[in-house]
């Protein structure tokens, strides 16, 4: 309840008795949405009025003093400057309070929430403001703004208890404590009773509290909830509300923003962990490439030349086993061409375990930030682990990319996004000696494999590569799938083709199976 009437009535009366007859010498901002006011009286002592009107959280602190920066400090309502202070007034019922001063301008301040401002006024009409994104502040009338109600037993008993028609500068912590007492559950004549001596504690507060009341910091001017400071003097009570918000706010926004992003990096964790695990098992459940050749081997004279599958004994598991051939191949060569891939499969296995191990112990570290930072309460720790997840304190803008990037044997493949991003991902990130694959005769992905310096491309490579080609095209479903496969070198792109066409002027094909093989890490 700091931008409440009952507040304000208590700090025009001491501003009255602290400021009338100053003059105010500085008004300025070096910060948006923030008013600084310098006074001094016939001492020369200075007394700050620290104007905080972010829609976040609108306040009045008042500081013991106050540093003016050199740079990125503009004044504010000159015509007040060098002005004696002659008056300072509360507005009935109202969220406002005005500075008069000696030149006949005033200050008004318009706490309410997160439309606050501050508007200049000559005589009754208003003609600047602080925050011009509220140019209806212009329409304001001093002499509009008092607003009398009735708020006696009669009013009460006429409203049949409903205690917000009649108060309804009460505010919200207050509402909350009527609440928690059941006020509505007591008889009428009870009920008002209790209003009646609250509200005398309201016009007549002998100290001031910074509360906290379900998780919630609150300015009060009665001990309800928890206390956590209380005061004799409202400007010494506000500020000290102001300051305990501000840093309680921000462990708690800061708090939030670290745990949403570790959460997130560990649900990543999670599912890249249970997917791995889960293509482990898919491996391992399957016959072994070194299986199927060894069956291959010893059944050489039942193969039918150029079958593209054959089932056979397998005497491993004593059931048959279905194993796919390419028809251009002999049955010994097919032997070897699986001998050949059982090789990749264990190097595979490998990587996929390694990375298990790895997402494990990120896993771990992990969840142990986040039980350190759901237990810090300062904000000097929230700093330090701010300083350890930047992207938590300020969202960094990532470069847009046109692909889809993955790794594989010490090789980056880049997979197109989209027609347009095809185009982009070939013509501009593209360079003469990658190679460029992509599905034959039908629409998918342009795809590049970045050509390493001073190192050939491994037939492997060019197969996964191939792969992913495959598997992003309209022909991911086939069981075997052409791809070209050529130097980037030899892709145009005439003037006037659609989006994702090019012409190819060299090629050769390749088949292979679509698959999005999952040891591929996405990074974008």
């Amino acid at each position: 309840m700091h931008n409440n009437y009952y507040a304000f009535r208590a700090l025009v009366q001491e501003l009255q008795s602290i400021i009338t007859g100053s003059t105010l010498n500085e008004c300025f901002s070096q910060s948006k949405d923030e008013l600084i006011l310098v006074f001094e009286n016939e001492q020369k002592k200075p007394f700050y009025i620290k104007a905080s009107l972010t829609p976040e959280f609108s306040c009045i602190c008042f500081p013991d003093n106050f540093a003016r920066t050199k740079k990125n400090s503009v004044n504010l309502f000159e015509e007040f400057i060098g002005q004696h202070l002659t008056e300072v007034i509360q507005y009935q019922n109202e969220r406002c309070f005005s500075f008069h001063f000696t030149n006949g301008l005033a200050l008004l301040f318009k706490m309410h929430g997160n439309r606050s401002n501050i508007v200049a006024f000559e005589g009754n009409d208003a003609f600047k403001l602080f925050r011009s994104n509220f140019p209806q502040d212009l329409e304001l009338s001093l002499s509009e703004l008092h607003r009398p109600i009735e708020q006696s037993e009669e009013a009460f008993f006429k409203a049949e208890g409903n205690y917000k028609k009649i108060f309804p500068t009460f505010g919200k912590l207050i509402s909350k404590y009527l609440e928690s007492i059941s006020l509505a559950n007591k008889p009428l004549e009870e009920q008002w009773e209790i209003i009646n001596l609250l509200h005398k504690d309201l016009l007549n507060p002998r100290s001031f509290y910074t509360v906290l009341w379900e998780d919630e910091i609150y300015f009060s001017l009665v001990a309800v909830g928890e206390v956590l400071h209380e005061e004799k003097s409202i400007t010494e009570g506000i500020t000290r509300f102001f300051y305990t918000y501000s840093k309680e706010n921000f462990i708690r926004k800061e708090k939030k923003q670290l745990l949403k992003t570790l959460e997130k990096k560990r649900n990543q964790n999670i599912n890249y962990i249970n997917k791995s695990r889960t293509k482990l098992q898919e491996i391992q459940d399957k016959p072994g490439y070194n299986e199927l050749a060894d069956i291959l081997m010893a059944n050489l004279h039942q193969i039918p030349p150029h079958a593209n599958e054959v089932e056979l004994f397998n005497f491993y598991t004593n059931e048959p086993v279905k194993i796919s051939l390419k028809t251009t191949l002999s049955p010994q060569k097919n032997a070897e061409n699986l001998y050949r891939k059982s090789k990749n499969q264990k190097i595979e296995l490998n990587q996929i375990e390694e990375a298990i191990a790895s997402k494990e112990t990120a896993l771990a570290e992990v969840e142990k930030e986040i039980e350190m930072i759901s237990a810090a309460e300062d904000v000097k720790s929230i700093k330090s682990f701010i300083k350890r997840n930047p992207k938590a304190e300020h969202a960094q803008v990532e470069e847009r990319v046109p692909y889809k990037k993955f790794e594989t044997s010490g090789f980056t493949i880049l997979v197109g996004k989209g027609a347009r991003e095809n185009d982009e991902l070939t013509l501009k990130y593209a360079k003469k000696d990658d190679l460029w694959l992509h599905a034959k005769d039908v629409s998918g992905s342009h795809v590049i494999l970045k050509q390493q310096s001073n190192k050939p491309f491994p037939r492997e490579v060019i197969e996964k590569a191939a792969q992913l080609a495959a598997f992003y095209s309209k022909r991911k479903t086939d069981s075997l799938t052409p791809v070209i496969v050529t130097p980037k070198k030899f892709i145009r792109k005439p003037k006037g083709l659609p989006p994702g066409l090019v012409h190819v002027d060299k090629e050769d094909t390749i088949l292979v199976t679509p698959n999005d093989w999952w040891t591929a890490n996405p990074k974008v």
